[in-house]
């Protein structure tokens, strides 16, 4: 079974990086910004479920989250144990408490995988949108550089025939001289 993901694996990735350089070779045909386009293609809308899962994310390990959970904790630990003496709502073992605990921990996990998920998914569009602009940077220094030799060998051409024409004068005037 892996020996044949493998290869699909791989012929996937080629015609992922045979798209992005097609990508960039269209963009610098077309003298386009190439950062433009990749950032309209990369904002879209987040569905309801995203931004619950993203705000519950966020808000779950916060500071404040915390702060208030662990006042939660105490008072519920304090108030069982010491003012409700005679009549508790939750024993010491606490394990309604405990309970509650497993639930938010229950609920909270999966949530925040499908936040980390889906900011893992648009780290990696980054990541392909930074190689893309880092291709079309590259192809373009390259060009620069090509169009800097030749500059520089046109110009060596240029001082080599005014050096034969120097030459060539210096040569008269020393006929000239000798005479």
């Amino acid at each position: 079974m892996k020996k044949k993901t493998v290869p699909n694996f791989l012929r996937q990735e080629d015609l992922k990086i045979k798209k992005m350089n097609q990508l960039v070779a269209d963009a610098i045909k077309n003298n386009e910004n190439i950062t433009k386009t990749l950032l309209e293609k990369s904002v879209g809308t987040l569905t309801l479920g995203q931004k619950m899962a993203d705000g519950v994310a966020s808000f779950g390990w916060s500071r404040k989250f915390i702060t208030i959970f662990w006042i939660i904790l105490l008072i519920w630990i304090v108030t069982n144990a010491f003012f409700l003496m005679n009549k508790w709502f939750d024993p010491y073992p606490f394990i309604l408490l405990n309970l509650v605990l497993s639930c938010l921990a229950a609920i909270q996990a999966p949530i925040i995988m499908m936040s980390q998920n889906r900011k893992e998914e648009i780290d990696r569009q980054r990541s392909e949108n930074d190689y893309i602009i880092n291709l079309k940077a590259e192809t373009q220094i390259q060009n620069i550089d090509e169009k800097m030799n030749i500059l520089v060998i046109e110009q060596m051409k240029r001082m080599f025939k005014l050096q034969e024409g120097q030459l060539e004068l210096l040569n008269e005037i020393k006929k000239i001289v000798k005479k």
